[in-house]
């Protein structure tokens, strides 16, 4: 695992961004693993600048998100579906209906997490990854607790994250929905780059146990230590605790 600490958001995005045009020039047809929140926004503006200057396309893309909230309804801005399509899809040349989610709407979750994890296991899986982690360490939303070799399931988000989230749902905890459905971490694993960005000091507790932790259940992001191609992009106070 390379861990790089750079000064700004801004750097890391441009970073980031240049991991994500490599990859594109070497495999057009690449697919691609989105995630949400906050950390990754700059990323998505800096690949849509250099997307509308011509320097990478899209068009060829595959893309698969890491999660969705259950109880959601089809139209509501907080959906990841929602999101993505919000601060990617629909800003550059990646075609309608490339980026696919978990179908949180269905009926049966079970089996819309079976045929989820078999969409991504006839595309190979993820050449690249992206991750943000959460402040209890999860990555996707994958939970403290949860087995570290686990596929696309419904997971019960945790209060910690219920409460890292209601800042997009006007501060009310109680508006956050308490399922998902969610890549498993063997899922995330499969993919042959993953790229972490984290950026704040309250990030700092959950990467110092992702970089210099044991491997445990309980900060799940430790699992990336054991895949032989992972990028960990931090900016100096998310650093903070590491110990060297």
């Amino acid at each position: 695992m390379e861990l790089i600490i750079l000064d700004s958001a801004q750097l890391i995005a441009q970073r980031a961004a240049d991991v994500v045009e490599e990859l594109l020039l070497a495999k057009p047809d690449a697919v691609l693993g989105t995630a949400t929140g906050s950390s990754p926004l700059p990323l998505y503006d800096e690949l849509v600048r250099r997307y509308e200057v011509g320097r990478i396309s899209f068009k060829d893309v595959t893309g698969f998100m890491l999660d969705e909230y259950v109880g959601l309804p089809a139209d509501h801005p907080e959906r990841y579906s929602t999101f993505m399509e919000t601060n990617l899809r629909s800003r550059i040349d990646m075609a309608p209906g490339a980026l696919h989610g978990p179908d949180a709407l269905s009926k049966d979750l079970q089996a819309a997490c079976e045929d989820y994890e078999a969409q991504m296991a006839r595309a190979g899986y993820c050449d690249l990854q992206i991750l943000g982690i959460g402040t209890d360490g999860h990555i996707g939303f994958n939970e403290p607790g949860g087995a570290l070799d686990s596929v696309t399931h419904v997971g019960v988000l945790a209060e910690q994250t219920r409460r890292d989230n209601a800042r997009f749902f006007d501060g009310d905890v109680a508006a956050v929905p308490t399922h998902c459905l969610t890549q498993g971490l063997s899922t995330i694993m499969r993919a042959r780059k993953l790229l972490l960005i984290a950026t704040g000091r309250n990030k700092a507790q959950a990467i110092a146990q992702l970089v210099e932790g044991e491997l445990s259940p309980q900060w799940p992001a430790t699992v990336m230590q054991n895949h032989p191609d992972a990028l960990v992009l931090v900016d100096p106070e998310a650093a903070s605790l590491l110990r060297h």
